[in-house]
């Protein structure tokens, strides 16, 4: 269990660092594109032969699943990534961070419309401490008077982050999470290598080159390495739970690295976010745990 919550913490440190180093590459005086440029391209290069190591096997993909992740990659991650690197330019980084963090209830209500997947009680009650803290996320926004088209971006970013978790549930349910990762990551190095500025392969400088490779290496390679390891340790309602203190990470980040004054309502909205995330693994965990214990033949409830 240790190590699996120290490889769930990796992966949500990791996985936070993505705004910081985005601010951090807009203060250097890089472009969005070219920073998701760097960031896919640098991240494909190095999964590649982690994988090739690790198992030869996660490289093997059918040509229909390939197609598939190139829809994905090219599409819906390209503009999910493009609405939160933009939104960025414009909005505190613990801002953006925390509108992603609403995804919970876009991914449930489209799946109950889409899927016709229903929601019970405990599910509303975690979306309700959800949409709570969401609401005090975007109270403050407005008390900070946050330019309106860094949120709508930072929306837009949710909707397409819940839409790549719907389809990827629906659409690539039987290739293995690995190599589906490692496919739209590398059709989303095509997407913003088309869309930058291939030029700027050739024009790195060492700032560049940093912030590039750390945003390939840590919210890339190492987030996704270590939440695999992580699922296969503990298993993702675990991994789940422990990866939830993403948002506080981004906040303490963005306070001591970017220095954002993070206030109370922020703290307030990030607590109940993280109560309506961790609600549903841990009644589902302890479901799990009675079933396993109860004596084979015994009367079901």
């Amino acid at each position: 269990m240790f190590q699996g919550l120290v490889y769930s913490t990796i992966s949500a440190l990791a996985f936070a660092s993505m705004a910081i180093l985005v601010k951090l590459g807009y203060a250097a005086g890089l472009d969005g594109a070219v920073m998701m440029q760097y960031r896919f391209t640098y991240a494909a290069l190095m999964l590649v032969p982690i994988l090739y190591f690790k198992d030869r096997s996660l490289l093997k993909i059918s040509w229909s699943n390939l197609w598939k992740c190139a829809v994905i990659g090219l599409v819906i991650y390209g503009l999910q990534t493009t609405c939160f690197v933009r939104g960025l330019a414009y909005i505190p980084a613990s801002t953006a961070a925390l509108i992603l963090y609403i995804y919970p209830v876009t991914v449930a209500l489209m799946s109950a419309v889409l899927l016709k997947t229903k929601i019970n009680r405990l599910t509303a009650v975690a979306l309700t401490l959800i949409m709570f803290g969401s609401c005090l996320v975007f109270y403050d926004a407005f008390l900070k008077k946050a330019e309106t088209i860094g949120l709508l971006y930072a929306i837009g970013a949710m909707v397409f982050f819940s839409i790549y978790l719907v389809v990827m549930q629906v659409v690539l349910k039987k290739l293995r999470p690995l190599t589906a990762t490692l496919y739209i990551i590398i059709f989303a190095a095509v997407s913003f290598n088309l869309m930058g500025e291939p030029a700027a392969w050739l024009t790195q400088t060492p700032e560049s080159l940093t912030i590039g490779m750390a945003l390939g290496l840590f919210p890339g390679v190492i987030a996704v390495t270590f939440l695999f390891m992580s699922v296969e340790k503990i298993g993702s309602a675990y991994t789940s739970i422990f990866s939830s203190i993403e948002p506080v990470a981004t906040l303490a980040a963005a306070a001591l690295f970017l220095d954002e004054h993070v206030v109370l309502l922020q703290i307030g909205g990030v607590a109940f976010i993280i109560l309506g995330i961790t609600l549903p693994n841990i009644h589902a965990l302890i479901v799990r745990k009675r079933v396993v214990s109860q004596p084979e033949g015994s009367p079901q409830g």
